[in-house]
């Protein structure tokens, strides 16, 4: 959401005389104890952006529905219900509630903006480029527009306009270091003495936020690397990790809880090999590729290669499925019981869903969801025919490279200890792995691929029983490439082999305090 609307203004002042029960819902009944009490559709309109703020989708739901019962084309109301269906990952009946908000108020720009979100995230960026620029149409100075814009725009590799994109969001809203942030990726000029002296100015406000402090230590940091002030650099970037963390702090504590803490402590997770129920053997011509590691480890690389082919397989990237599902199943403590076969049926369905699954690619498709290195076992179990491909980098390259680019959405890559904890599991894990199924996993040395790309890559596509053709050391010239990773600009040049070590090793005598525990750091 781009806007927090308020009751003041919003057309539900009128409402009030309307009356609604929420007795009728016993989750609701439960949730706030109101059985049988009559609301207005106003205070009903109320707890529905209550709960929506507080992540209680479904009972947000619940209580919009019941305001669209009686106000039918109330715009608020039909805008907000299209976002909490998004967050449901009920993405097409989002968009229609998007379009009805735009029927009853046509110049309603959010509507616009979100339907972009919406069909960005769904991958179909024609589809998002329209909607951004319709909103801009409305309103040429809608900011989160020209940004989001700029970033779908860089998911294809349209750079030029997605700097074009990005200046604009950076005219219509001066003070946003993410624009900068984003756009020094492209236009490295862009870091100069006066965007310098902004950022200082920025920071010396007292009512700067979090994200800003985040985003203006990022830039920070990179003044340093051209003045390969390294140690000075490496404050920055500790600073800006540690600020965005805090600007997203209760939702990224609890998954860093869950990735350190619960997930690494769930034995059945490992054990589903001593599983002797028989599965159902439907779907088993599904032919999944998981590639596994941790974030800046040449996975997206490696995907990009797999899937381009003669065979034209789907590219999953950062699915979450199997994670997800595990996720629901930790969190409702069923493991005891778990039904496997369900299980399959519903990571299937999903795959399904995504449109992965068909048969012109022989029910090949990737899963680039690097956290499925837990999974092993469970992957083994549903998909006879998977192949899991684990891709690895030297640790100090990795780990560095993590701590210069914001990988926005992993919890634990906000924080160094974190960091080393995450890769400490991830190392446990993989060999456990290792022991028990030892022809399972393809270790792929991203330094090897890139030194000798034809040599291992033919490696890899026979481990993958694909056909290997030249042309997938070719996929940079594709068209139709998209990236969401931090790689995305790296994936649009030739294989190149750069010694990474050499290249990160002037910060390993300030690491070294972290990982000097780690005995995989010290090797």
């Amino acid at each position: 959401m781009i806007y927090l609307y308020l009751l003041r203004g919003a057309g539900l002042e009128s409402l009030c005389t309307v009356k609604g029960t929420v007795g009728s819902n016993p989750t609701l009944s439960a949730n706030f104890k109101m059985k049988k009490k009559e609301l207005t559709l106003q205070e009903i309109f109320n707890l529905a952006i209550t709960n929506q703020q507080k992540n209680n989708f479904a009972i947000a739901k619940d209580l919009y529905e019941k305001v669209l019962k009686i106000k039918p084309n109330h715009v608020l109301t039909l805008y907000n219900l299209g976002n909490v269906l998004k967050e449901l990952d009920e993405h097409e009946k989002a968009v229609n509630y998007y379009l009805k908000a735009i029927q009853s108020q046509p110049n309603f720009t959010p509507a616009y903006h979100d339907l972009g979100l919406t069909f960005q995230g769904l991958k179909k960026h024609n589809k998002a480029i329209e909607y951004y620029e319709k909103a801009i149409q409305i309103q040429n100075d809608l900011a989160p527009a020209h940004y989001n814009l700029g970033n779908t725009l860089k998911e294809i590799g349209e750079y030029e306009k997605a700097i074009n994109s990005y200046q604009k969001a950076a005219k219509y809203a001066p003070e946003n270091l993410t624009t900068f942030y984003n756009l020094c990726d492209l236009k490295k000029d862009v870091l100069d003495e006066n965007l310098k002296k902004k950022i200082e100015k920025i920071l010396k406000k007292k009512n700067y936020t979090k994200m800003d402090a985040a985003y203006g230590n990022f830039l920070l940091s990179r003044y340093e690397y051209k003045d390969k002030n390294h140690e000075k650099e490496l404050k920055y970037l500790l600073k800006a990790h540690n600020y965005y963390f805090e600007s997203i702090n209760n939702e990224f504590n609890e998954q860093v809880k869950y990735f350190l803490n619960k997930l690494p402590n769930i034995k059945e997770l490992f054990n589903f090999d001593k599983l002797n129920k028989n599965i159902n053997k439907k779907n088993n011509e599904l032919k999944p590729i998981f590639i596994i590691g941790t974030p800046r480890s040449g996975s997206t690389l490696i995907e990009k290669v797999i899937a381009s082919g003669s065979m034209h397989i789907p590219i999953g990237e950062e699915t979450e499925i199997i994670n997800s599902s595990v996720r629901q199943i930790i969190k409702r403590a069923q493991f005891a019981n778990l039904n496997i076969e369900n299980l399959k049926n519903e990571i299937i369905e999903k795959y399904k869903k995504k449109k992965l699954v068909y048969k012109n690619s022989d029910y090949t498709f990737t899963d680039k969801s690097l956290e499925n290195f837990f999974y092993i076992g469970l992957i083994k179990k549903i998909f006879p025919q998977a192949k899991v491909i684990n891709c690895k980098r030297d640790s100090l390259s990795t780990i560095v490279s993590i701590l210069k680019n914001n990988l926005t959405g992993i919890s634990w890559a906000h924080n160094i200890k974190h960091i080393f904890k995450y890769f400490d599991i991830y190392y446990k894990v993989i060999e456990n792995f290792k022991k028990k199924f030892p022809d399972f996993i393809y270790e792929l040395e991203i330094e090897k691929f890139t030194k000798n790309p034809e040599i291992e890559s033919k490696k890899l596509f026979n481990f993958c029983n694909l056909p290997w053709e030249k042309k997938c050391l070719e996929f940079y010239k594709r068209k139709d490439l998209v990236s969401l990773t931090a790689s995305n600009i790296q994936v649009r040049s030739a294989i190149y082999y750069e010694e990474s070590t050499q290249k990160y090793l002037p910060y390993k005598r300030f690491l070294n305090k972290f990982g000097k525990k780690y005995h995989w750091f010290n090797i």
